[in-house]
């Protein structure tokens, strides 16, 4: 996951889903993205192993609003965000299990 950070805050009303108490992994999918199929069980994953973190799926073309606020440009897009809704990483593509772990302990 890339070290790039914005200063957007997200909530339950933009999301659709409730935040995680810890953290909250967000994934921008579209219905016929392959890595995005990956990138899901990854996320899925990491979030059974850490306790207080939260997966939510957002399907980018359906969500249009939100994906030009955050500016996605590729699917899979995942934001890592702390328990106030912070966005403190973001990356594109599908990230190795590593990589999300390290960025949750800069949210967590």
């Amino acid at each position: 996951m890339d070290g790039r950070t914005r200063k957007d805050r997200l909530d339950a009303s933009q999301l659709g889903a409730e935040l995680g108490d810890r953290a909250t992994l967000v994934q921008f999918s579209s219905a016929f993205c392959q890595p995005c199929r990956a990138t899901r069980r990854t996320l899925v994953e990491v979030a059974g192993m850490v306790e207080g973190v939260a997966h939510i799926e957002i399907d980018a073309e359906a969500h249009l609003t939100l994906v030009r606020q955050l500016d996605i440009s590729s699917t899979p897009t995942v934001l890592v965000l702390d328990a106030r809704g912070d966005v403190v990483r973001r990356a594109s593509g599908q990230p190795r299990t590593v990589d999300v772990v390290a960025a949750l302990g800069r949210a967590i």
